[in-house]
C-alpha cells in the first residue's frame, strides 16, 4: 500500500482524530506513522531518545514531546506550579522554554499520555495547535505593564488565538472524555478546511522599538503604534517572514517579512484571518519545504498581496506609518511595572529549567512562585519574568535566589544573555549536530576569548541549532550555527542586534570544537577595526565577508554549497 501524503492524512483525519484513540489502548510504545503526523495538531510530537538507541538497539526508546500553548507566553502562579507538577510525574524532571513562549515536557511516555494531557488540561491550559499545519502559539511582548493601551496589545494574542482555534472536538474527546467518539468529521472548519493549513503559521506581536519577539520572523507580524498621548493606533504589518531552509536546496531560505501597510485595532481579526486563508488556497500542497508563507510572498510579491487581502476583506490596509529604529530587550532583571509593583527577569540557559548541583533554578522558581503567588511570563530568549512583586518582598525574594544558587544577570555575560538554542540531539528527530547540550560551552569558550582579546564586555548575538530549521532563528543572530552534518557547522555572519537583517553564510563544515578558534582572528579584527558604538554584526556587513573569510585558517575558508 503507497505511503499516504500529510495532505491525504489530514483529509480523512476526521477532524484530526484518524486513529489515535485506538493506538491510545494498545501495548506499543509508539504511534504509526499516520498518527504521528495528527498528534502534531495535538502540541504532541513523537520522538526517539537517538543516545539510548545508540547504546541498546534491543528496547525500545520512544517517548513524546508536549507542548502546550501559551498565548504571550501568561501563566498564572497555579498554572506554573501545574507544569511543574507534571514535569516531576511524567516527563523528565524539567521544563523547556521554546523560543515561541511556550512550555514543552520531554521523555513522557505512550501509557502516560492521556493522564498527563488531562492534567494539563486542568489547569486551564491546552496543548492544541501548539504544534500541526495550523496558527501556532500567538507570541507578544511579555513584560508586564500598568498601561492599558500596553496591555491591550499583549491582549491581542489572546484574542487571535482564540480567534484562530480550530472548530474540532477531537481534542477533547480523545484527551479528555474518555468516551466513545463522536463522528463530527463534517464540522465547520471556516478558517482552515478539511486539510488544514498547508505548513505552520506563526504569528507574532511587538511594540515600535522592541524587537524582543523577533518580529520580522513571523508569518505576520504586528508591531504596535501609539499616539503621543500613549492611545494605540494601530500596527504596522509585515508578512512572510520565516526561518527554515534546507542545506543544499536553493529553492528554501529564510526570509524576513515583508512591510505591507497600516492597520487600525479593528482591522486586525478580520486581515489577521485573511491572512490566514490566503495561505491555505495559495500555499504549496506538494511540497512541504515550499510550504510556508513566505513563498508565496516571494514569489507572487506585495503587490499582489495587498490586492488580494483587499479581495478577501473589503478594503485595502494603509501605507505603513514610520517606527522608531528597533533594538532587543531581554527584559532581564529588575524593572517597575507601573503600579507600584515590580517584576524580575530571570536568565535560562538555553531555556531549560532544571536542578544541576548548588544551581536550583527549577527549585527555586517554584518555592518563589508558590510562597508569593506570582505569574510567570515567558520570554522568547526562552528566560522567565516572575511579575507582580510587592516592593517589601524584594528582599525576601532576593534571599531565595541566593538560597538556591540562582544567577543574577548582572553575573551573566552579554553574550550569554543574547544567546539562543534549539533542543536538537537526543530527542529531535531532525537534529543533525548538537545544540543545547553543547552551546553553554560554545559560549564559556567564546567569553574567554573575547576576554583574552580586550572584548570581555562585548554584546554579540549568538545562536546555535541542530538543523537548518532555524528553531532559535538563527539567521537573524550576528553569528549562528546551523548543524550541517555529523559535529560540523555552517557558520552564519552579518545579522544585526535589532533582528531586521539577515545573516549570511560565511565558513561550512565547522567542527565543534574549532568554532570559536576559527572566528578568534574576525573578532580580533572586529577589536581593531571596527567604528565607535558599532556592533559585531554591523561591522561584518561593512568589512565584507570576503575580506573577513581571508582572516580564518586556511582549512576553514571552504563554503562547501554555501556563498554570498
Amino acid at each position: 500500500m503507497a505511503k499516504k501524503s500529510p495532505e491525504q492524512i489530514k483529509a480523512e483525519s476526521r477532524g484530526l482524530r484518524g486513529s489515535i484513540a485506538q493506538e491510545l489502548t494498545n501495548s506499543d510504545r509508539f504511534f504509526t506513522d499516520e498518527a504521528d503526523k495528527l498528534l502534531k495538531f495535538h502540541g504532541i510530537y513523537q520522538q526517539e531518545d537517538r543516545d539510548a538507541r545508540k547504546a541498546d538497539r534491543t528496547q525500545d526508546h520512544h517517548s513524546m514531546m508536549i507542548r502546550t500553548k501559551l498565548p504571550g507566553g501568561r501563566l498564572t502562579p497555579a498554572q506554573y506550579i501545574a507544569h511543574d507538577e507534571v514535569a516531576s510525574k511524567y516527563a523528565n524532571g524539567t521544563l523547556r522554554i521554546t523560543t515561541r513562549e511556550c512550555f514543552q515536557f520531554h521523555g513522557v511516555l505512550k501509557g502516560e499520555l492521556r493522564q498527563t494531557m488531562r492534567e494539563i488540561n486542568e489547569a486551564l491550559v491546552t496543548s492544541l495547535g501548539a504544534c500541526g499545519d495550523i496558527v501556532r502559539n500567538v507570541m507578544a511582548c511579555p513584560a508586564p505593564t500598568a498601561d492599558p493601551h500596553r496591555q491591550a496589545v499583549q491582549d491581542y494574542a489572546l484574542r487571535l488565538s482564540d480567534a484562530l482555534f480550530p472548530k474540532t472536538n477531537a481534542y477533547h474527546q480523545i484527551w479528555l472524555d474518555g468516551q466513545p467518539l463522536i463522528d463530527d468529521s463534517e464540522i465547520d472548519e471556516p478558517l482552515y478546511g478539511r486539510t488544514y493549513l498547508p505548513r505552520k503559521f506563526k504569528i507574532g506581536i511587538a511594540y515600535a522599538g522592541d524587537n524582543c519577539v523577533d518580529v520580522y520572523t513571523h508569518d505576520i507580524g504586528l508591531v504596535a503604534l501609539f499616539a503621543e498621548d500613549g492611545a494605540l493606533e494601530g500596527f504596522n504589518l509585515l508578512v512572510g517572514g520565516g526561518m527554515g531552509m534546507t542545506h543544499n536546496n536553493d529553492a528554501t531560505y529564510a526570509r524576513l517579512g515583508d512591510e505591507i501597510g497600516f492597520i487600525t485595532p479593528d482591522q486586525v481579526l478580520p486581515v489577521v484571518a485573511a491572512i490566514v486563508t490566503i495561505h491555505r488556497d495559495f500555499g504549496d500542497r506538494e511540497n512541504r519545504k515550499h510550504a510556508r508563507l513566505k513563498y508565496v510572498l516571494a514569489e507572487r510579491g506585495a503587490d499582489w498581496f495587498r490586492e488580494e487581502l483587499a479581495a478577501r476583506v473589503g478594503y485595502a490596509v494603509a501605507p505603513l506609518r514610520p517606527m522608531p529604529p528597533f533594538r532587543v530587550d531581554d527584559h532581564l532583571g529588575w524593572h517597575e511595572q507601573g503600579d507600584g509593583r515590580w517584576f524580575l527577569g530571570l536568565h535560562v540557559e538555553s531555556g531549560r529549567i532544571i536542578d544541576r548541583g548548588t544551581y536550583r533554578l527549577r527549585s527555586g522558581i517554584r518555592a518563589i512562585v508558590e510562597r508569593f503567588q506570582l505569574p510567570v511570563r515567558l520570554t522568547a530568549q526562552q528566560n522567565i519574568l516572575l511579575t507582580d512583586i510587592v516592593a517589601d518582598d524584594r528582599a525576601a525574594l532576593e534571599a531565595l535566589l541566593d538560597e538556591y544558587g540562582i544567577r543574577r544577570v548582572e553575573n551573566i555575560s552579554a553574550m550569554r544573555r543574547a544567546g539562543l538554542a534549539c533542543v536538537a540531539l537526543p530527542t529531535c528527530g531532525l537534529a543533525i549536530t548538537e545544540a543545547e547540550r553543547v552551546f553553554p560551552q560554545v559560549i564559556s569558550e567564546f567569553e574567554d576569548a573575547l576576554e583574552e582579546i580586550g572584548l570581555g564586555d562585548a554584546d554579540i548575538a549568538a545562536r546555535m541549532t541542530g538543523c537548518p530549521n532555524g528553531c532559535a532563528r538563527p539567521y537573524v543572530a550576528e553569528i549562528a550555527f546551523v548543524g550541517r552534518s555529523l559535529d560540523k557547522y555552517t557558520v552564519f555572519l552579518g545579522g544585526n542586534p535589532a533582528g531586521t537583517r539577515l545573516a549570511k553564510p560565511f565558513i561550512d563544515l565547522v567542527p565543534l570544537a574549532q568554532l570559536v578558534p576559527t572566528l578568534r582572528p574576525v573578532l580580533q579584527s572586529y577589536r581593531d577595526d571596527r567604528d565607535p558604538g558599532e556592533s559585531f554584526g554591523d561591522f561584518v556587513m561593512r568589512v565584507g565577508l570576503d575580506t573577513l573569510r581571508e582572516q580564518v585558517p586556511a582549512e576553514w575558508r571552504t563554503l562547501g554549497a554555501y556563498g554570498d
